[in-house]
């Protein structure tokens, strides 16, 4: 969650039972480094305490309009001023109301009023309250003016009635936060692809060849480029969650993702091919299940396509993407391997691993990388985390675009 930490953010609670995950959003929000200022309604209060938000962010919570402690400035000047977002979560109908028609009757609607901060509400209700026409035309009002919304989301409600209206996670809430605080981000007008997990190249309608890729290094790539304000469009074959924002392209096979990567590289900056992608599938595709006998099996493999060669030669046409990146995925003869594939494949930057490591291969939360560039310089990482890794890449994919 790199880019929300040392932001300000102001997470304002409105009078919802659903204000008890807001201490989740509280926590997570501090967990990943951000500076959280809590402004809590009066009806809010009556759902859950002030004193649990102070423990969980260590600072005072606001919840007074007119109290001015001594030595202290107007609050919701000070608060409006001084934050990068300005989070509502829950946000009530009467509180969408009150945005949607400029009140300032509590410390919360009177710094949504003076800041110039982005705001994102998370609405919670009950389904009637959500569908009526008046909370509708309030929230298409506030989305006009640029305010984003998200959820509510469909389930058990608090009248023990199914429906629309409940509050969405804490975890898709900071997925949102870290969205809306991209907008302004280094890679802000960039377009970049990325490829994730490993390819499965069908044997019959019960079996296939696959490797033990996880997809987690795609998906965290894709992750910090949304995070960094880039349109990403990732190709996918791994059962991950798809970041906020971005768009995914599921596949299976090396042929699907050959396909949607073509498909995809016209517009883009940057390609950067983290799947594990099959070099081999099953010669031909059994229509049955093949039984098993009391003989071996002989299974005849052909080649897949080379993605990364075939990305080489449109590249050669149309200039698109301006740059291209790849992984070498090694047990043997790191650097060596991973130079040759450099240049076999025209990449600009190439990340080597050593997947025999139990702490950077497949599967794993980090990783342990080397880049190798064109031009020949090598930079070694040490051992760190996928998404920093990732920043890593991209942090030199851009240096190459600019320069």
């Amino acid at each position: 969650m790199t880019n929300l930490k040392n932001k300000r953010i102001v997470l304002g609670i409105t009078g919802g039972i659903a204000a008890y995950k807001s201490a989740i959003v509280a926590s997570k929000l501090v967990q990943a480094g951000a500076q959280v200022e809590v402004v809590m309604t009066g009806a809010a209060q009556k759902f859950i305490t002030p004193l649990t938000f102070q423990a969980l962010t260590h600072r005072r919570v606001y919840t007074n309009l007119f109290h001015l402690p001594p030595g202290e400035n107007i609050p919701h000047i000070t608060l409006a001023d001084n934050t990068d977002l300005l989070l509502i979560a829950p946000a009530t109908a009467n509180t969408l109301a009150k945005l949607a028609h400029g009140l300032a009757d509590n410390l919360l609607t009177a710094i949504a009023l003076a800041t110039p901060a982005p705001i994102l509400a998370a609405p919670a209700m009950e389904s009637d309250m959500w569908l009526h026409p008046a909370t509708q035309e309030n929230a298409a009002r506030l989305q006009s003016r640029g305010i984003t919304l998200i959820g509510p989301a469909e389930g058990r409600l608090a009248s023990g009635a199914m429906g629309k209206g409940r509050m969405v996670e804490p975890g898709f809430v900071l997925d949102a936060a870290r969205q809306v605080l991209a907008q302004h981000g280094d890679m802000a007008g960039k377009r970049v692809v990325v490829t994730a997990g490993g390819t499965r190249e069908a044997l019959d309608p019960v079996r296939y060849l696959t490797n033990r890729s996880s997809g987690k290094t795609g998906h965290a790539l894709a992750a910090t480029a949304r995070d960094r304000g880039a349109t990403v469009t990732l190709i996918t074959t791994a059962p991950l969650p798809v970041p906020l924002g971005v768009q995914a392209v599921r596949v299976v096979s090396a042929a699907d993702m050959q396909a949607a990567v073509l498909s995809h590289i016209d517009q883009a900056d940057a390609l950067v091919m983290a799947a594990a992608v099959a070099d081999y599938r099953p010669e031909t595709l059994a229509a049955q299940k093949i039984k098993k006998s009391g003989a071996g099996l002989a299974l005849p493999l052909a080649r897949t396509g080379d993605i990364l060669q075939a990305v080489a030669h449109q590249r050669e046409r149309t200039g698109r993407p301006r740059c291209t990146v790849g992984f070498a995925a090694e047990t043997e003869a790191l650097l060596e391997n991973a130079a040759e594939k450099l240049a076999r494949k025209r990449l600009d930057l190439i990340a080597a691993n050593d997947v025999s490591r139990p702490d950077a291969g497949f599967g794993v939360d980090t990783n342990q990388v080397t880049l190798l560039f064109k031009d020949g310089a090598a930079e070694t990482l040490p051992l760190m985390s996928k998404t920093a890794v990732a920043n890593h890449i991209w942090d030199r994919t851009l240096a190459l675009l600019v320069g």
